[in-house]
């Protein structure tokens, strides 16, 4: 029997799992993947909002601005990679500077700071790449960029040190309440909880909906992503967006934390709560719209593209707090943008909502300090031979665009809830997120998945479940 179990392990899930873990609580996190955000925080625009979309008044308007001041503190706690790069709200035609000084007032009425409308010419001395039709911006100096998954890692890693239990590979199929407890049944048993937290994206409908008569309904809106090369990282400084439609913040073009160039989403609304495919429609669509932000677009640089999924909710706000009537289930949903800048603040939310229902004693052994991986990329000369001094294994460069170690890779592996598959070890090392997108380290990883968790290479995966790799040899096949 679970005091809390939180069905999600996102960036939402485990943010509220680290915040609970400061109370002496029994507390467990299912999630039907493999590992923590493999959904919809494995792929989004990695940005910290600075608070000015959203509607004053509103959950979004509220949870942005706060969450947004909590990343400085908890990155450093948590060792992991964000920076307030600022951002740049582009207007392309003097009829609409009236709605970039409505923008501005809305950010002032949700208590954004810094907030100022620039000219082009105040414009181009700090983004000298901006397109020929930008007359004026409003910059947001609070803004900034993240990595989400590195951030759920850390998140979840400070939670698992500090007692909090995951289960992966847990499917929710049904929720039934039986006196004054929940039973969870999943595909691997059944699940005993007080109080349950849903988080779990653009599911969070489905959880709801199997044990409260008020149902909620989530739309997956699709968002499609061009990755470019490091090389043209530094074409912008920072993050561009074009004002906002009804649909979202439309195209940005931003820097990430790892000095890549990202650029999108576009917004399309579908059934299919699984389908991240993107298409030649969707990825013309962003490059086309992109075009006006920046002088030019270097096609010859983009890597990779991706799809993500929004958790859209019918309301157009957050859905926070307990199901009216179903005691002791509480709802975390419809968590689209700005999700992942007011997670910390959701967390903290959550949290006193929980203390409302039950009144548990503090947890006098949490530890808020989580140390990351060593990045070997980022290293002096110097402290990399120290480093390998230490550990042989840090000498032996496994992913060579960028600049991974074996040794990154065991740690990834051998940390507290370390990557079991390929795409675990990516998202904690970045072995394989590179120019040739793991084409010469995939097997050299495969090997060492193998070889740290004593299983046959045939039994290594991409993303678990039958995502196998290899199938056999080739001249036995």
């Amino acid at each position: 029997m679970f005091d809390i179990t939180i069905i999600g392990a996102g960036v939402i899930g485990c943010s509220i799992a680290r915040e609970l873990s400061k109370y002496n609580l029994k507390t467990c996190v299912l999630e039907k993947g493999s590992d923590v955000a493999v959904g919809t925080t494995k792929a989004n625009s990695a940005i910290v909002h600075a608070g000015h979309d959203a509607k004053p008044g509103t959950l979004k308007g509220k949870l942005n601005a706060k969450g947004n001041a909590m990343f400085d503190k908890l990155s450093k706690e948590l060792d992991f990679p964000f920076k307030r790069n600022g951002s740049l709200v582009l207007c392309f035609d003097e009829n609409d500077l009236g709605k970039l000084e409505a923008l501005k007032e809305r950010g002032k009425d949700n208590g954004i700071q810094g907030l100022e409308v620039l000219n082009r010419e105040q414009i181009k001395k700090i983004e000298p790449n901006i397109g020929e039709k930008v007359v004026a911006a409003l910059h947001a100096p609070t803004g900034g960029i993240v990595c989400p998954y590195e951030m759920t890692i850390a998140l979840a890693e400070n939670a698992y040190t500090n007692g909090v239990e995951f289960e992966f590979n847990n499917e929710v199929k049904n929720i039934r309440k039986e006196n004054d407890k929940f039973i969870i049944e999943t595909n691997e048993g059944n699940i005993e909880s007080k109080l349950v937290i849903n988080a779990c994206g653009v599911h969070a409908d489905e959880i709801n909906n199997m044990i409260s008569k008020n149902k909620i309904s989530i739309i997956p809106r699709k968002g499609e992503y061009c990755l470019f090369d490091k090389t043209a990282g530094k074409m912008v400084s920072k993050t561009l967006f074009q004002l906002p439609t009804k649909m979202g913040k439309g195209v940005l073009i931003t820097p990430t934390v790892d000095g890549n160039l990202l650029l999108g989403p576009n917004a399309v609304d579908q059934e299919d709560k699984d389908d991240i495919t993107t298409t030649q429609e969707g990825l013309s669509d962003i490059l086309d719209k992109a075009k006006i932000t920046i002088n030019q677009i270097p096609m010859r640089q983009v890597i990779t593209s991706f799809a993500g999924l929004r958790a859209h909710s019918t309301k157009n706000d957050f859905i926070i707090g307990e199901a009216e009537d179903v005691e002791n289930f509480i709802n975390v949903a419809g968590i689209e943008s700005p999700g992942l800048s007011s997670a910390p603040a959701i967390a903290e939310m959550v949290e006193n909502i929980v203390l409302d229902k039950i009144s548990p004693e503090k947890n006098e052994k949490f530890n808020p300090i989580r140390k990351g991986i060593p990045k070997f990329r980022e290293m002096t000369n110097e402290d990399r031979k120290a480093l390998i001094a230490k550990e042989p294994l840090y000498g032996k460069i496994i992913c060579r665009c960028e600049t991974v170690t074996e040794g990154e890779i065991v740690n990834s592996i051998r940390r507290p809830l370390g990557a079991t598959d390929l795409d675990g070890v990516k998202r904690r090392t970045r072995a394989g997120m590179g120019r040739c997108q793991s084409g010469f380290c995939s097997t050299k990883i495969v090997d060492i998945l193998a070889r740290e968790l004593n299983v046959s290479r045939l039994e290594v995966t991409k993303f678990g479940g039958e995502s196998k790799l290899l199938v056999g040899k080739n001249k036995e096949i």
